[in-house]
């Protein structure tokens, strides 16, 4: 409910207890057991946020978000209005864009698997440090190539030409063994049995549709995941990319009097579970960074205790419904989360957050001057929608009547990596084949080569051979002349001396 152009959250007896719109990026935790109330206090913000012109991206892993497009039923909730003193409060509905990775309840929810990158997709399939090295080399190489990696198929047929390549690629990037190669592959055909295969490719989610309003309020991007949280790695990494694209896409614009956007992440501490210390840092740098970008945060989760301490650290607003405290570790979450608050001097903290009632919730906020305030126990406003979920007919006609119905319903399917490496294939092939002629008639040409140096030889010495025979008559034949004429002198010289 919006009152001087604040949030009123709830009430603490007869004071108001305030989220104020120019603190909303600096985020804000939701935490309380199952059956605490957590889901109402997200749709009093979500609500009060739009009413604002503010849009949200909200995850709804149980699909009870629904009833935002209908208006509550007043008679339902005007006891608990008297109770708190509530005036003015009228039930109304909201503008709502719905989607759904699986294309069920909501417009199709794509990304490009080159957007994602290797390290989100690393962190979905599960991989091996090895195996994470070797996906980052096959998206070098299709980088190096010029080969867009739209989809599965696309991101299955770079990782078998680079298996094929394994030698080459080994000596220009590293190792890329046939064991990590056979490993990705195995784990892109769990994740296309999972839903990848529709969740990656074309046309690819436009930020711009999250951040539109209509009627003058904030538009509601609904992400129904109850078919997705049954995959939680890919549920988990799937918003982390959400917010991912949050982070790359919009510019710097400070501090605001009312945040561009805000992101509520349901079920948040499957996004840090199992995550690598690089994913880790990741996030954590986009938490710190992304309020310059007009982005606030709200992570939802049963205990503090399911975020890092220095995600923890960030998160300045805090609503914190009833925990449960029976075994050693709910007893220390339990602590931990009391001593996470401002006190307030008028009760235990730790003792209240174990004994309130549904709807109620300790509640902590930055002020309009960016203090955080004391701790005060708060009975929750309801919510002006309708809380029960609406019918698949009352859903769908949501869907085809908003105003980007059209855009995502129908698959586009472009020349990428899977097509274009049979072009690379073929001319490949053709090259190969030519060397090949070409290697074939090099051995002829020298063979033939070979033959004629050898036929030059024999016939060079065959003339040489003839050469010698002829000098030898022709020496001879002069000898024979040079004694016959000198046996005629010396006859003619004998006749004359003996006269």
């Amino acid at each position: 409910m919006i009152k001087d152009g604040n949030i009123l959250l709830g009430k603490a007896g007869d004071k108001e207890i305030y989220l104020y719109p120019n603190q909303m990026n600096r985020h804000g935790l939701i935490a309380g057991a199952s059956g605490t109330g957590k889901t109402v206090t997200l749709k009093v913000i979500a609500e009060s946020l739009s009413e604002i012109g503010v849009p949200s991206v909200i995850a709804d892993v149980k699909g009870d978000l629904t009833g935002m497009i209908k208006a509550g039923d007043q008679t339902k909730i005007q006891e608990r209005l008297d109770s708190m003193g509530i005036t003015g409060f009228e039930c109304r509905k909201y503008p709502v864009h719905f989607y759904d990775v699986y294309q069920k309840q909501g417009h199709p929810m794509r990304a490009m698997v080159q957007e994602m990158g290797p390290l989100l997709l690393s962190r979905i399939m599960g991989l091996s440090e090895a195996q994470e090295g070797v996906l980052n080399i096959i998206f070098k190489v299709a980088q190096d190539m010029n080969l867009d990696i739209i989809d599965l198929k696309d991101l299955q047929a770079m990782t078998g030409y680079v298996g094929e390549h394994a030698a080459e690629y080994t000596t220009k990037y590293g190792n890329v063994s046939k064991q990590s190669v056979g490993a990705i592959q195995r784990e892109l055909l769990v994740l296309d049995q999972q839903g990848g295969g529709q969740f990656f490719g074309q046309p690819a989610i436009d930020i711009n549709d999250w951040l539109t309003a209509e009627g003058g309020c904030g538009m509601m991007n609904i992400l129904e995941c109850e078919e997705l949280f049954q995959h939680p790695q890919l549920y988990s990494t799937f918003l982390f990319w959400m917010l991912n694209e949050l982070y790359e896409k919009m510019p710097e614009v400070g501090d605001l009097d009312k945040p561009k956007i805000v992101f509520f992440f349901d079920e948040a501490h499957l996004l840090f579970d199992n995550a690598s210390k690089e994913l880790l840092e990741k996030i954590n740098q986009i938490i710190k960074l992304i309020r310059s970008k007009g982005v606030g945060i709200f992570f939802i989760t049963q205990s503090p205790a399911d975020i890092p301490d220095e995600v923890l650290a960030q998160l300045s607003n805090r609503i914190q419904h009833s925990l449960r405290a029976y075994t050693p570790a709910e007893i220390k979450a339990t602590k931990l989360a009391a001593e996470s608050f401002r006190a307030n001097p008028a009760f235990s903290t730790a003792d209240v957050i174990t004994n309130m009632k549904t709807g109620h919730a300790l509640v902590s906020t930055l002020g309009t001057d960016g203090a955080p305030s004391v701790v005060e126990e708060t009975k929750i406003l309801p919510p002006k929608s309708q809380m029960d979920i609406v019918t698949p007919q009352e859903l769908e006609s949501c869907i085809q009547s908003d105003s980007i119905y059209g855009k995502y319903e129908k698959t586009v399917d472009a020349d990428s990596a899977y097509e274009d490496l049979d072009n690379v294939r073929q001319q490949e092939a053709a090259a190969a084949q030519k060397a090949k002629e070409e290697a074939e008639q090099a051995k002829l040409d020298a063979v033939k080569a070979k033959e004629e140096a050898r036929q030059k030889a024999k016939e060079e010495k065959a003339g040489s051979s003839l050469t010698d025979k002829i000098g030898k008559k022709v020496v001879n034949r002069a000898e024979n002349e040079a004694v016959s004429i000198g046996f005629r002198y010396a006859k003619k010289f004998l006749k004359g001396f003996l006269k």
